[in-house]
């Protein structure tokens, strides 16, 4: 008897909404971190000019999320840790990313709530864990 066949897996890009919910979920974030006063100090880490880190973000999250791998492709052995890493991220400003994200996906209307509360719970842990492992202005972050 032959084995039926496996149904095909459905990607977290997938349930999110495709490129077009990545999307959503990226400008909104920058577009936050560009205009709320609450994010002033993450924002003055950034180059003036946020567009090569919006296009930059959405590949990231769209091969993360399990869409196409283009970004991972383009930096070969990069995670989100290791782009980071050359910057004073404090527990401060990871506290601003998390929550600055996690408004941004509560924002975006995606398709799956599960989805978008895992992708949130993630995205904040790994920002999280960048403030206490990171380097700040003053020297090492305090763990």
């Amino acid at each position: 008897m032959a084995a039926a066949p496996e149904e095909p897996r459905v990607t977290a890009f997938e349930r999110l909404g495709g490129a077009q919910a990545i999307g959503r979920i990226v400008e909104r974030f920058y577009d936050l971190m560009e205009c709320d006063p609450a994010y002033a100090e993450l924002r003055a880490m950034h180059a003036p000019d946020l567009a090569p880190m919006r296009k930059s973000l959405a590949g990231f999250l769209t091969g993360w999320s399990g869409g196409p791998r283009d970004w991972f492709d383009a930096n070969p052995g990069k995670c989100m840790m290791s782009m980071h890493s050359g910057f004073p991220i404090g527990a401060q400003t990871a506290t601003q990313w998390a929550e600055a994200m996690q408004r941004a996906i509560a924002d975006a209307e995606l398709q799956d709530a599960e989805v978008a509360a895992l992708l949130s719970e993630r995205l904040d842990m790994i920002a999280r864990s960048m403030g206490q492992t990171g380097k700040t202005a003053e020297g090492p972050a305090a763990a």
